[in-house]
């Protein structure tokens, strides 16, 4: 009666020290998938995800992006699997920014190993080459509200919803955008990253992630992805190294997808993640 599923899967802001412990010590489908998750991350990680998971002292720390991304793609590609084994399965995926590499796998359009290799690889380009530069924040206000308030060097990052949109760019700009939205009463966070992602500043590293991602082998699934890059159905043999790229450079039109699917008929949204970041912006999409 409430039509068709769709599992959403999150990018950034998930995280938090402690998470999947309780599921790996009381669930066994959850600890089964996570294992094989961490089995294959731990071929192309230099740190220990089980020493993450159970904060051992010296343990890499969540801050990374090479570790708090790997670690959130394991969580929410386990969390699909104890969705799906209570019986709700989805007839859909779709992702924000790092989330469609998650939804990816989940959708069996890239393998474990693909996924693992795709989530790693990129968000250690993002540590090594990105990080420091940059920054990101959440304005609480439509797109059209938000273009007024950049100025150069800022641009649109992910509009997620009705009253919901992220910019990027440099430091100073966004430093300029924040006093703006404060000086106009206007609700802001800053995004606890010091990089740019969904903007220009990735196309300094278009030529390393097409590298490092050239071994990716995408294949086609058993359930459609619809792309928030694209905001539109998407085959599973499409997703290869160059999409990966594009998926960090270009912004991400969640609010357009979910309105896209609501249309289209699917009526039940899971966000399937640590923590819910993205349910405002659905239930504001789907209530407009």
């Amino acid at each position: 009666a409430v039509g068709r599923t769709v599992f959403v899967f999150p990018g950034q802001g998930t995280a938090w020290v402690g998470m999947a412990v309780g599921l790996l010590e009381e669930c066994e489908v959850f600890a089964e998938r996570f294992g094989e998750c961490v089995g294959v991350l731990e071929r192309f990680v230099e740190w220990s995800v089980w020493d993450v998971v159970w904060g051992v002292e010296g343990a890499a720390s969540l801050e990374r992006v090479d570790v708090v991304q790997p670690l959130s793609w394991a969580v929410m590609v386990s969390l699909a699997a104890v969705w799906e084994s209570v019986g709700v399965v989805p007839d859909a995926v779709v992702g924000h920014s790092q989330g469609e590499i998650a939804a990816a796998v989940v959708a069996g359009a890239l393998s474990l190993e693909d996924g693992a290799w795709t989530v790693v690889l990129r968000s250690r380009v993002i540590a090594g080459s990105l990080a420091g530069v940059g920054g990101m924040v959440s304005v609480g206000v439509g797109l059209g509200e938000v273009e007024g308030l950049l100025p150069p060097g800022v641009s649109v990052a992910a509009v997620n919803g009705p009253s919901s949109v992220v910019v990027a760019g440099d430091v100073a700009g966004v430093d300029e955008v924040v006093a703006r939205c404060e000086g106009l009463g206007v609700r802001v966070r800053r995004v606890a990253v010091d990089y740019a992602s969904h903007s220009v500043h990735v196309e300094g590293v278009r030529e390393e992630l097409l590298r490092v991602l050239g071994p990716v082998v995408p294949r086609g699934g058993g359930v459609r992805v619809f792309s928030s890059v694209e905001c539109g159905w998407v085959e599973g043999g499409v997703l290869d190294g160059g999409y990966w790229y594009r998926n960090l450079r270009e912004p991400v039109l969640f609010a357009g997808a979910v309105e896209r699917l609501a249309g289209e008929g699917f009526g039940v949204f899971v966000e399937v993640s640590a923590h819910p970041v993205l349910v405002p912006g659905v239930e504001g999409v789907l209530e407009g």
